[in-house]
């Protein structure tokens, strides 16, 4: 990432403070949901039985440091092997589009999102935890989904 990123990453957290906010369920289960950046959709399969069933629902806003954070999650916990990625994009980041675009492709020799159109999706994680991870985990692209139901649904197909 560039300096010029940074600062500005540092002077949105002081503005605009957002909290980290992810929920953990049955430690048995093997699937994760990430719901980008939509918090009433997280709050909403918290306070539900989905929780039951899952075992870490968490956001996503960053195609970035947000992504090598999901990455070192996942290699920390692993029994977790599909992650259902739905709910809104962040405007401008599309975090979704680059985690999506991650598993499939990977990164370049720049560590950079190979085919991610995200302004800035250059990770810190090394090409072996890159690796490890898509090898680990099956992602479900359900970006742009906010219903229950419909992720309820793709749950029990699992």
């Amino acid at each position: 990432m560039n300096t010029l990123s940074e600062v500005v990453g540092q002077i949105c957290k002081m503005l605009i403070p957002i909290r980290d906010e992810v929920f953990y369920g049955n430690r048995e289960s093997s699937v994760g949901i990430c719901t980008l950046s939509s918090m009433s959709l997280l709050k909403e399969i918290a306070d539900s039985d989905l929780l039951e069933k899952v075992a870490v629902a968490g956001r996503l806003l960053s195609e970035n440091k947000g992504i090598d954070v999901l990455i070192r999650y996942v290699l920390k916990n692993p029994l977790l092997r599909t992650i259902i990625v739905c709910g809104t994009e962040v405007s401008g980041h599309r975090a979704g589009h680059s985690l999506i675009l991650l598993h499939k492709y990977g990164v370049d020799k720049n560590n950079r999102i190979s085919n991610s159109l995200s302004p800035d999706p250059v990770l810190s994680s090394s090409e072996t935890e890159i690796l490890q991870f898509q090898r680990q985990v099956k992602i479900i692209d359900m970006i742009g989904k906010t219903s229950l139901d419909e992720i309820r649904s793709a749950l029990d197909l699992l």
